[in-house]
């Protein structure tokens, strides 16, 4: 047992004057007088070319990403949503056409057009007449929040361009909307 613990010791020795001699002990060189910095004596030669031209690089610019455009914004969500037969606005999408309301009053120039789609659902007739409903409906809620009227043109699409083609209650729901086109 102690001669394996002399065996070890020895070896850690053997380790630790192996790793201190290969330690380089020599001292940097003194600076220059004229307080230029030391060249490092290992990294590569820099070019010593003085016609060289030295390139600028400039920081890209930021451009702005348009609210439109941008996937995290609440203007992304271009479609508001209704309860079967009715045309009045949901809790869950007014903060839409909040957001929608406050782009257009700050954006004067553009305009907008509000499709109101309905479901298969109901004859033609009662599906162009709840759709033209439903864009009016938006169209008054963004009057309401100070966008012109003028800006703002509705038509209905009734039952005629159905965003999901299913004939169950969730394609439904996804084409009981009214959805807001930027022009």
């Amino acid at each position: 047992m102690n001669t394996m613990r002399v065996s070890i010791l020895i070896a850690a020795a053997a380790i630790f004057a192996v790793a201190c001699s290969s330690t380089d002990l020599k001292p940097p060189p003194p600076a220059p007088a004229n307080n230029q910095p030391v060249p490092n004596q290992n990294a590569p030669a820099a070019p010593t070319s003085p016609t060289a031209p030295i390139k600028t690089i400039e920081a890209p610019s930021a451009t702005p990403i348009d609210p439109l455009s941008d996937p995290k914004s609440l203007l992304a969500r271009r479609s508001v949503y209704f309860a079967f037969d009715q045309s009045g606005i949901n809790d869950t999408d007014i903060s839409v056409l909040e957001a929608h309301g406050r782009y257009l009053v700050d954006h004067p120039d553009r305009s907008i057009r509000v499709e109101g789609n309905c479901d298969e659902r109901g004859g033609r007739e009662y599906n162009l007449a709840l759709g033209q409903r439903r864009a009016e409906t938006v169209r008054q809620r963004l009057m309401v929040l100070g966008v012109a009227g003028t800006r703002i043109e509705t038509s209905s699409l009734g039952k005629e361009k159905p965003r999901a083609q299913g004939h169950d209650e969730a394609s439904w729901a996804e084409n009981r909307r009214a959805d807001i086109i930027y022009k």
